[in-house]
């Protein structure tokens, strides 16, 4: 307990307060009886301030957190040496939980805790006290502040950050390995006691695997723990207060601990030796077959890469790695030969491609197999001895004579024959041929290099027992050129020479080209013809690179005396054999203007009006008879009539007759025709041939009698008639002739009317009334004749 004398100054310092702490133990503190004087500045005025030393008592200022007796606890009390005992002070209580945590016996100044505290919520309060005279209300003691501590039990069991840890570690570690280190905190009260002194241990993962029990580190604890026989671990870790004294709380947490792979194991093959087949026509890059070596490491740590390390088929076979199911495959790398070899053997090796160099120890990481190939023999098509044929030829080479020759044969044992053809696809115009036993080519058709310089044909190659199996082979023929062209001119050239040209003046430069192609390349030689080698009003020039120029040879010419020039120039190659051609230059004479330009050429154009041209007077010929022209022809269809078909329906069918409407005047009418036509031999038609079929050479053309001394023209058309009807080449279709003969002895007699004028006795018609009604108008006209004559 703490005695001071009263009335004694202190300087107060605003918000300072002086907080003196007791334990229940100590009992009184020593009587102040000095006073002492302290100058200071104020929250008011900065006035000199004199402070009392208090004379505050009080015993106790620890309380216990969570206190479960039937009473209030016990806080402690305040108490002050002006009491006297007789009630006249009152005490009042402030700050943390004042009135509601702690209550204060205003009489006494006993506090007490209303309620039960926890630490771990708040640890301290920080009160005030003061005390005042009831009857004056004045403080008799200034206010103090002291605080209230709460005291901790072990309340609260530890807990981990995490519900639950995972960690990894690879596998073949060594003792001691550190994987993962766990951590729990207590919320009690380190500083007081064991509350929250943790200590941690293993309670499921030995022997594999032990903790720190101060740090929670969690270390190996078996050397060389291999992943292909465990993967996974689950530990269990316990965190115990009290530093794992009996009656501390505890907490737990799990710990999941994967092993990761590393590359301990080495590839194994499951077999020692392998076998497979191939067909000899299988090509490169055909897979014959898969193997596959084990390797128990996982990831990276289990790729495999497959080589052929020796074998008499490491040139024939190949082997490639299959990344994603790291498998090898074993494929063909060169053609196969039945008939040459037809058993092969390969040792094939396997090997981790990240070997772990901690591990090389425990031996080679690779493993090997012998793997055996044999090979099936098939019916294969003919082989040509090349890949393909090039063969030149002469363009003058002659039909019939042999080009070139290409070779198949059969691969076999059974050594067929074979037979040769020529793609006709490729020759298309059938210019090669082949002889089919011993594969020569031929020419069937002329060769002209300047039209075709290359040809490209396939010839395919059959066997004879097995027509199925053939083959084809491509054959490149070149013709090759030989000097058949003469060189010509290389352009048409419009040559002219102006009438005040001197002599030596170059007029025009020649070209010529060739359309054959010498090696050497084309050279040109240019002369005139022998009959004008000294022509007398020019010459040519040779200029030694295939041109040459053209040279007047006299001063001035004249246009009205000779207007055009004939200039034939003979060109000649340098090949073998020489080619030469003629070719005629045209020079027109020309006026010119004094810089040498043309102005006009034609012998015409000095008659001419100035302002009208040569050109313009063509061009307006032309317009004129063209204009003319299309006059003519309209024309002549504006009076072109359309003639009318002579069967008019589609639907008449019947044969062509052709109908006068004219009745004719018989035998004696000679206006109608001309009876001197049928009297004349000479003008009959010969037999003529069957227009719509081809004659056939059994049907003879027969030659009828002559009718020289017949004049009978009844006895003529008898005769005419029998050879239409007897004529096995005359047409078979009807048609009507039409004569002016009637005949003799006709059942029906005459049928004209004519001669019934003449006759004295009338006919009777009533028969006419018996041929039914079809007849029955014809009957009435000729019925009613005793009418018509009354």
């Amino acid at each position: 307990m703490m005695r001071t004398h009263s009335f004694l100054t202190v300087l107060l310092w605003s918000s300072v307060f002086y907080v003196i702490h007791m334990t229940p133990t100590q009992k009184r503190t020593n009587k102040h009886s000095h006073s002492e004087r302290i100058t200071g500045l104020s929250e008011n005025d900065g006035k000199t301030l004199h402070r009392t030393k208090r004379g505050w008592m009080w015993n106790q200022f620890f309380l216990l957190e969570e206190y479960t007796g039937p009473d209030t606890q016990y806080v402690g009390k305040l108490h002050t040496d002006q009491d006297k005992g007789d009630g006249n002070l009152k005490y009042i209580l402030t700050g943390d939980g004042a009135g509601s945590l702690f209550i204060i016996d205003e009489n006494t100044g006993d506090i007490h805790a209303a309620k039960k505290l926890d630490r771990e919520e708040k640890s301290l309060y920080v009160l005030r006290a003061k005390a005042i005279d009831r009857k004056t209300g004045r403080q008799v003691e200034p206010e103090s502040e002291f605080i209230i501590k709460i005291h901790d039990i072990n309340d609260n069991e530890p807990k981990f950050t995490k519900d639950m840890y995972t960690a990894s570690i690879p596998e073949m570690s060594g003792v001691g390995t550190s994987v993962i280190q766990v951590t729990a905190t207590d919320a009690d009260d380190a500083n007081y006691g064991n509350s929250a002194k943790v200590v941690y241990s293993i309670l499921q993962g030995q022997p594999y695997f032990s903790v720190d029990p101060e740090t929670g580190i969690i270390k190996t604890a078996l050397p060389d723990m291999s992943r292909e026989n465990r993967e996974q671990y689950q530990v269990v870790i316990q965190a115990k207060d009290m530093g794992g004294q009996m009656g501390g709380l505890s907490g737990t947490t799990t710990v999941n601990i994967t092993l990761t792979d590393v590359n301990d194991n080495p590839p194994r093959f499951p077999q020692s030796s392998y076998q497979f087949s191939s067909p000899e026509s299988a090509p490169p890059g055909t897979p014959l077959g898969r193997i596959k070596a084990n390797d128990p490491d996982v990831g990276e740590n289990a790729e495999i890469e497959y080589s052929i390390s020796n074998g008499d088929g490491s040139d024939m076979f190949d082997i490639i790695t299959d990344k994603d199911t790291q498998e090898g495959i074993i494929t063909v790398k060169k053609h196969l030969d039945f008939e040459n070899k037809v058993l092969y053997t390969l040792r094939v090796e396997a090997t981790n491609t990240h070997p772990d160099p901690r591990f090389l120890q425990l031996g080679p990481f690779k493993d090997t197999a012998l793997v055996k190939i044999s090979v099936e023999d098939i019916d294969e098509p003919p082989v040509f001895s090349r890949p393909w044929y090039l063969i030149e030829v002469d363009e003058d080479a002659k039909e019939g004579s042999i080009i070139g020759q290409v070779l198949a044969q059969d691969p076999d044992v059974a050594k067929n024959a074979i037979k040769y053809s020529v793609d006709r696809h490729t020759d298309l115009d059938r210019i090669f041929n082949i002889y089919s036993g011993n594969g020569s080519l031929f020419l069937s058709k002329p060769l002209d290099r300047e039209e075709t310089p290359w040809y490209n044909i396939t010839v395919i190659a059959t066997e004879i027992n097995n027509p199925k199996q053939s083959s084809q082979i491509p054959v490149f023929i070149r013709i090759l050129d030989i000097n058949d062209h003469a060189p010509e001119f290389a352009n048409y050239y419009e040559t002219f020479v102006c009438e005040n040209a001197k002599a030596g003046q170059l007029i025009q430069t020649v070209s010529a080209i060739d359309k054959d192609q010498p090696p050497r390349g084309h050279k040109f030689f240019f002369e005139l013809v022998p009959e004008f080698a000294v022509h007398p009003n020019f010459s040519v020039v040779d200029n030694k690179d295939n041109t040459a120029g053209i040279m007047t040879r006299r001063n001035g010419y004249s246009r009205s005396k000779t207007s055009t020039y004939l200039l034939p120039i003979i060109i000649f190659d340098n090949d073998y054999p020489i080619q030469s051609s003629t070719g005629t230059l045209t020079i027109r004479v020309c006026a010119c203007d004094s810089r040498g330009n043309m102005q006009s050429c034609s012998a015409e154009a000095l008659l001419l009006p100035a302002g009208l041209s040569t050109g313009a007077l063509v061009a307006i010929l032309l317009c004129i008879i063209i204009l003319l022209v299309l006059v003519v022809l309209f024309t002549a269809l504006k009076r072109q009539r359309k003639k009318e078909p002579l069967i008019i329906s589609k639907d008449d069918v019947r044969d062509n007759i052709v109908t006068y409407n004219d009745e004719g005047g018989g035998e004696e009418d000679t206006q109608a025709f001309d009876i001197g036509t049928l009297r004349n031999p000479e003008a009959r038609e010969e037999s003529k041939m069957r227009r719509d079929v081809i004659p056939e050479t059994i049907f003879q053309i027969r030659r009828t009698a002559p009718l020289w001394e017949n004049i009978d023209v009844q006895d003529f058309i008898h005769r005419r008639l029998k050879e239409n009807d007897l004529d096995p080449a005359a047409p078979p279709y009807d048609s009507l002739a039409t004569y002016a003969y009637e005949g003799n002895d006709s059942i029906a007699n005459s049928l004209s009317s004519l001669e019934s004028l003449t006759t004295e006795g009338n006919q009777d018609y009533d028969y006419l009334s018996d041929w039914g009604p079809r007849f029955k108008k014809l009957a009435d006209m000729y019925g009613g004749e005793d009418s018509d004559r009354d």
